[in-house]
């Protein structure tokens, strides 16, 4: 989208910090040429969508993982930092009708008491061994019950069994709560799992203003849609109406 240093940390890390070469699509939801020194740069380990024009968060997502050439897809927003080893820690751990959701580090406190808390610095300038280093020391086997946040990690088939991110949402804000009630209503095991953490800047694209407004249609739109409010359960993350 519009922040191609924090694109450029989030590509090092998931390149760097692979045990095998996997596909890596950079779904560009427009700003392409703001963008482009940064897909030059990793040219070589990514596959490029160029949408040309802004699309939204959702349709993006969806066109990302209809252009995944293998059976298991993890979606990830450019404001997360990959974990070292990242993709065989998560390999090793999906089951069917398992939703993985590797476990985060903010740097500020969030809704999600399983998160890790602690401010590891700005995109420009962030050590990134120092958060590989610190990262490592959290990393356990423990798996719980309480998925529901991105990123997530599972079969392709079952992302496009569940219709994906709904579209109509504007700029994602609610589409995954949507997303992860679907899960719920299909009896999907919510997984999170603690062997890999993720760094999370927390929407460096949208201003709070735009966020904030988008979250009240977005949870107006889940109300007219669902007929109820998608309701967040703190203590499992369960979304329900």
């Amino acid at each position: 989208y519009k922040s191609p240093s924090v694109l450029n940390l989030c590509l090092q890390s998931a390149i760097e910090g692979q045990q095998n070469k996997n596909q890596i699509i950079v779904v560009v939801d427009g700003f392409y040429n703001l963008n482009k020194e940064v897909l030059d740069k990793w040219s070589e380990h990514i596959d490029v969508l160029n949408l040309e024009e802004n699309v939204g968060l959702c349709r993006g997502t969806n066109l990302g993982v209809y252009n995944a050439q293998h059976d298991k897809v993890l979606i990830v927003n450019d404001d997360n930092v990959f974990p070292k080893n990242w993709d065989t820690k998560l390999y090793n751990q999906l089951k069917p009708n398992y939703v993985i959701t590797p476990n985060q580090i903010e740097p500020n406190p969030s809704m999600f008491s399983q998160f890790n808390i602690k401010n590891l610095g700005n995109i420009d300038g962030f050590d990134l061994n120092k958060f590989w280093e610190y990262e490592d020391k959290l990393s356990t086997n423990n798996l719980e019950f309480n998925g529901s946040t991105l990123p997530i990690f599972m079969y392709k088939l079952d992302y496009l069994r569940l219709g994906g991110w709904d579209e109509n949402y504007e700029n994602g804000m609610v589409a995954d709560w949507d997303f992860f009630l679907k899960c719920n209503l299909s009896n999907m095991n919510m997984i999170r799992t603690y062997n890999c953490h993720f760094y999370h800047f927390a929407s460096v694209s949208v201003n709070n203003e735009t966020r904030n407004t988008a979250e009240v249609n977005g949870h107006n739109y889940a109300q007219y849609k669902w007929g109820s409010y998608i309701k967040h359960n703190p203590n499992n993350n369960l979304k329900y109406l």
